[in-house]
């Protein structure tokens, strides 16, 4: 099992070329790592943008895959010169599942004694910089769950979303159980989960997943791409410390997290970005961050 799970050496790779919408391929740039089930590009000042690419199966998640995007995400995040991350599939599909050739086999103890998937969750919240998923086609099981790992999600609306995992005999393993229950309530969350129906771009927003809906995949890209350049133009570390208890209060009660969010927001203070921030304001000025 594991060796099917192994990245082939750069030598081995080989290009696919993606069906992204091709409103952001003009000014982009490649990255020099390149990747299997991955593309990585510079698309703007600041920004990275992460697009999976294994159109054949419609962006099946695998082991292999996530090995890939935990690598990318982690140099994002210790890269300078990058400060938000936007995260997206094809027009088809952003991840229309996990790669079921992969588990189906798996006995209980294997998947128990490996922590079979758990890579799969376990860098995301762990990365410091802001990412926004832009959703089209299917976001389907694993697909949904990644999409909701993200911290902005945006979508089309003809994007599909779900958790058919009951369908197959078990249930979602990645966190969607608990992060699409906090987002849209447990009656509705239990109706889907139970049934493996799914539900459209247009309930995304509805239902509060998503932040926000555009017309076509093209301006879905194009709108995380234009937020994701706004988020790189602030102070590096406000996005951060905003990011921080944003999440936090997910996992406090409010009490506890609103406690949280002041000792933050009094150590701001001390930052340089502070003051250049407060005295450009003062000012009428543009501030000119010093990340520090």
């Amino acid at each position: 099992m594991a060796s099917r799970c192994l990245v082939r050496p750069l030598c081995a790779f080989r290009y696919i070329p993606s069906s992204l919408p091709r409103l952001v391929r003009p000014y982009s740039q490649p990255m020099t790592k390149t990747y299997e089930n991955i593309l990585v590009e510079l698309p703007k000042t600041g920004v990275g943008l992460i697009t999976l690419n294994r159109p054949r199966a419609l962006n099946a998640l695998s082991t292999a895959l996530f090995i890939e995007l935990n690598d990318a995400l982690q140099n994002f995040d210790n890269d300078d010169s990058t400060n938000a991350i936007v995260l997206t599939g094809s027009k088809k599909a952003f991840a229309a599942g996990a790669d079921i050739k992969e588990m189906k086999d798996l006995s209980f103890s294997e998947a128990y004694n490996t922590n079979f998937i758990a890579s799969w969750s376990s860098t995301i919240p762990n990365i410091r910089k802001p990412i926004i998923a832009a959703v089209n086609g299917h976001a389907l099981g694993g697909g949904c769950e990644l999409a909701l790992m993200a911290d902005i999600l945006y979508c089309s609306s003809s994007a599909t979303f779900g958790q058919p995992e009951i369908k197959l005999g078990i249930i979602p393993g990645a966190g969607g159980s608990q992060r699409l229950t906090a987002l849209i309530g447990k009656s509705r969350a239990m109706k889907l989960i139970l049934t493996g129906n799914t539900f459209s771009g247009t309930e995304a927003g509805q239902w509060g997943v998503a932040a926000r809906v555009f017309d076509s995949a093209e301006d879905c890209v194009q709108g995380a791409l234009e937020t994701a350049g706004k988020i790189a133009g602030m102070s590096k570390v406000s996005v951060r410390a905003a990011k921080e208890v944003v999440n936090k209060s997910q996992d406090a009660g409010l009490r506890e997290g609103l406690d949280y969010e002041r000792k933050v927001f009094h150590g701001l203070f001390g930052s340089m970005d502070q003051k250049i921030g407060m005295s450009a304001f003062v000012d009428k000025k543009k501030p000119e961050w010093s990340n520090k």
